[in-house]
This record gives structure tokens, C-alpha cells and sequence, in this order.
């Protein structure tokens, strides 16, 4: 009986040697793979916190432009045509329509598309050049004057 088990224990010893380069693989791969993983997610925070302040600073100027425009209304009623008047309140609707709590919702591409046309048919009647260009990139700090 012991000489039937020393055969198998040598093959033993020779198998963990010819496997060694699968095994360091798959524990490689298993480590890469677990690393990855809080990489990704701490990345992905990171790109979810830009995207959504973009977002937030982009409603906010179109709050600032309903805001002003409507002040305007308050001042003088008869300062924009009715056509106009009424492009502001939807796009406010829009604005307001836009789900803030909710970035998951399928909608919100197609909200912010409305919301940047009508910002930009609003514009276009009233011949005025205003743009949304986004906040200041690093690149452009050496061309802010004050």
C-alpha cells in the first residue's frame, strides 16, 4: 500500500509545479479584477460628481436668465411680445419639469435638449447673444480679467 501512494504523491509535487503559471494567473487576474473594481467605483464617483455639477451650473444659468427675463415682465408687461411671454413660462415649466432628484430617469436628456433649444429660440427673437459656455476650464484661467 505505501508504494502505490508515493507515485501519486510525486505526481503531486510535479502537478503544483506544472500549474504554477495557471495558478499565478488566475490569482493575478483575481487581485486585478478586485482592484479594479474600487478603482472603477471611486472613478465613476469622481465623473458623477463633474457630470452632475455641469448639470447644476447649466440649470442655474437658465434659472438666472427665466429669472431676470420674468423681472423684466414684472417691470414692464409689455416689454416682450406675447410670443415671447410665453416661450419663457415653458421653458420655466421645462426647468421645473427637469428631474434633479431622480438623474436616472430616462427623461433627462430629452429635457435638457428642450431646454436648450427653447433657451435658444428665446434668444434668437429677442436678437440677443447670450451663451451658455459652462464654468471656466484650467486652461482658460490665464485669459480671465477682471
Amino acid at each position: 500500500m505505501a508504494a502505490s501512494s508515493e507515485p501519486n504523491s510525486r505526481e503531486d509535487i510535479f502537478d503544483s509545479s506544472l500549474n504554477l503559471e495557471e495558478t499565478h494567473l488566475k490569482e493575478g487576474y483575481n487581485e486585478g479584477y478586485a482592484d479594479g473594481l474600487v478603482s472603477g467605483e471611486e472613478e465613476g464617483r469622481q465623473v458623477g460628481l463633474k457630470t452632475g455639477f455641469e448639470v447644476g451650473e447649466e440649470l442655474g444659468f437658465y434659472r438666472g436668465c427665466i429669472d431676470v427675463w420674468n423681472s423684466a415682465i414684472r417691470v414692464d408687461s409689455n416689454c416682450f411680445s406675447s410670443r415671447v411671454v410665453r416661450s419663457i413660462k415653458q421653458m420655466e415649466e421645462l426647468l421645473n419639469k427637469y428631474p434633479i432628484s431622480n438623474p436616472e430617469d430616462e427623461s433627462v436628456s430629452d429635457v435638457m435638449d428642450s431646454l436648450r433649444l427653447k433657451f435658444r429660440a428665446i434668444c434668437a427673437i429677442l436678437n440677443v447673444k447670450l451663451e451658455y459656455n459652462g464654468y471656466p476650464k484650467s486652461s482658460d484661467g490665464g485669459n480671465i480679467q477682471f
